[in-house]
């Protein structure tokens, strides 16, 4: 899937398609209660109709009366004289407004039900796709999908269903009555405008849906550019780049603000279309009426009743174009959504996964092949045994391959060769959410939630009595900065944490990891953000953790994994020495270069 977040083709299989996904949802079998509503708002929308087409009856009866032309019969008008004529017709349209508003009550339920089901659907099957699908996918442009999806959805339940649905029938009887109560020239000259209208009407709305689709397109790059630019407010200061981001952010709104001048200059074209098409099919149709009544083969009252199912049928014509480009619209938006749905997941379950057992912790890695991209493998058969209970880290220079392997344990990547197993279980063979299950994570740069210092710490084990939360705050060395705080543990730390400092965030992540409590243990740089003093006695907390459990750490600050139990020094993707810190130090090989350099460059 590229990554346009607006088509700039139809939907595949056309918007039939689209509406066959969306069908389920309002026809839903283990829920009666929709179905039903659906019926009934169905069932009031065709009396509503009824109503309205009787009611220029109504009118015209009033009138001839008043005029004194015609002999009314008695039993549809049941003898009301010309001001009770005149009550029964704005009864009449009152009741035809109230069922609208009555249908609408009774399928309201139904539509937000479906929209809420759809927003739901696409939201949880955003968070199953593989990380490589988000980190090539832009956030701003895959909340615009959704947004846009659900919209488009809302818009077609109320207009495909109650407008264009509700038109056809009603000029369907209309059709009717013009045809036998007048005469058929009536019903040929609008069925010609109408032919003509929604012909013109469908050609310009056609352009102009392409127009759209460049503004969506710019409107969505503007959005993107306006959220990266707002997630990165710090490097933007310290580059002292607001301007030149305002700059950037005023060039895609340029864009935007062209494609729309464009969509407004044909509006205005369709609009006087349309307008000229009306005038010319209702000016016929009165002409013919006037010539009728001047005969005398038509009454006043006829008259005015034509007129009247001829406004009656232009009022809604005039919403034809508008509402079919957003039905187009809806459809192109609805099929970005649905296809964010059918795109699959990169790391699924085995129907028959089983969810991991661990026993002792015990991981292996047994000649692990791996590339990003097919064309740059980064991994190179890399065979590791990490025992039960024991610490192993894993080192190396930048683009080595270290934190990969922490993705390929946690599973947001699978091998391209080998294996990867724990307690003898391969993680492809075992169910995603078990794995993530046993596996606490503290990354390197941790990111919190916009919300409570408390929700963040307590993500790791959201039943978690407040009790515990604050042991794994005070275990992180965070408990006394929060109770500084004016509001405490309730303290809001902003999008992405932005708020607290870096060693702050870290060890609020720390914190969330203490709490979950997990048997295996990966840390990837988990103290690089933290001054010397925090990061000494924390690393005596998550030694203290990691005692009965298996510790991976990916580490770049080697003091920090100089007692683990083993060592592993990874370049280019291979395994170049392994062996405990003393060891490596004797060989004068790759670890001591590393080491000794580092402690030339903490010195000065």
């Amino acid at each position: 899937m590229s990554d346009n977040t607006d088509r700039a083709d139809p939907p595949p299989g056309g918007g039939m398609s689209v509406i066959r996904r969306v069908a389920p949802y309002l026809w839903p079998d283990d829920h009666p209660w929709v179905k039903r509503r659906v019926v009934l708002a169905l069932l009031v929308l065709f009396v509503s109709k009824l109503v309205a087409v009787g009611t220029p009856f109504f009118y015209k009866a009033a009138v001839d009366t008043l005029s004194g032309e015609g002999a009314l019969d008695a039993a549809w008008t049941l003898g009301l004289g010309a001001v009770g004529l005149t009550v029964a017709y704005g009864v009449a349209r009152l009741m035809n407004v109230g069922m609208q508003q009555l249908r609408d009550v009774i399928f309201a339920a139904v539509g937000q039900r479906a929209l809420r089901q759809l927003a739901l659907e696409t939201f949880t099957h955003i968070h199953r796709l593989s990380m490589r699908y988000h980190i090539t996918r832009k956030t701003g442009g895959l909340s615009r999908i959704i947004e846009r999806g659900v919209k488009g959805v809302d818009f077609l339940l109320r207009f495909l269903i109650f407008s264009i649905g509700p038109l056809v029938l009603e000029l369907l009887m209309i059709a009717v009555i013009l045809a036998v109560v007048f005469d058929i020239w009536y019903l040929v000259v609008v069925f010609v405008t109408i032919a003509f209208y929604t012909w013109f009407t469908f050609a310009v709305t056609e352009w102009r849906v392409k127009i759209r689709r460049i503004m969506n397109e710019q409107d969505t790059d503007a959005n993107q550019k306006a959220i990266d630019s707002l997630l990165n407010f710090e490097t933007v200061k310290y580059f002292g780049a607001e301007q030149r981001e305002a700059e950037r952010y005023d060039g895609a709104m340029e864009k935007y603000v062209a494609a729309a001048l464009s969509t407004s200059y044909s509006l205005a074209f369709l609009n006087f279309g349309q307008a000229l098409l009306i005038t010319i099919g209702l000016v016929v149709v009165m002409v013919m009426a006037a010539v009728g009544v001047g005969n005398g083969t038509l009454s006043v009252g006829d008259f005015v009743m034509v007129n009247a199912y001829m406004i009656q049928i232009t009022l809604p014509l005039n919403f034809l174009g508008s509402v079919y480009r957003e039905i187009r619209q809806a459809l192109i938006d609805m099929a970005d959504m649905f296809g964010l749905l059918e795109q699959p997941a990169e790391v699924q379950d085995k129907p028959d996964a089983k969810p991991l057992a661990v026993t002792g912790g015990a991981i292996s890695l047994r000649d692990v092949r791996f590339g990003y991209d097919a064309a740059r493998p980064i991994l190179k058969g890399i065979s590791l045994e990490v025992p039960a209970g024991q610490t192993v880290a894993i080192v190396g220079s930048s683009g080595s391959g270290k934190s990969t392997i922490g993705r390929l344990l946690f599973r947001f990547y699978d091998v391209n060769g080998g294996a990867l197993s724990i307690d003898g279980q391969d993680v492809r063979d075992v169910t995603q959410d078990s794995l993530h299950m046993q596996i606490g994570v503290v990354p390197q740069d941790t990111v919190l939630f916009n919300d409570t210092i408390m929700y963040n710490i307590a993500y790791g084990r959201p039943e978690a009595p407040f009790s515990e939360i604050e042991a794994a705050a005070k275990a992180a060395k965070i408990h006394d900065f929060i109770l500084d705080l004016p509001d405490g543990y309730e303290t809001t730390v902003g999008e992405r944490g932005l708020k607290l400092s870096g060693g702050e965030k870290q060890r609020v992540g720390i914190a969330r990891t203490l709490l979950k409590n997990p048997p295996i243990l990966l840390l990837d740089e988990a103290t690089s953000a933290l001054d010397t003093e925090t990061e000494q006695n924390i690393q005596t907390e998550l030694k203290g953790l990691g005692r009965g459990r298996t510790v991976l750490v990916i580490a770049h600050r080697l003091s920090t994994i100089a007692d683990a139990d083993q060592i592993v020094v990874l370049e280019a993707g291979e395994i170049v020495e392994r062996g405990s810190h003393d060891e490596l130090l004797a060989r004068q090989g790759r670890y001591a270069s590393l080491w000794y350099r580092q402690e030339s460059e903490e010195a000065a």
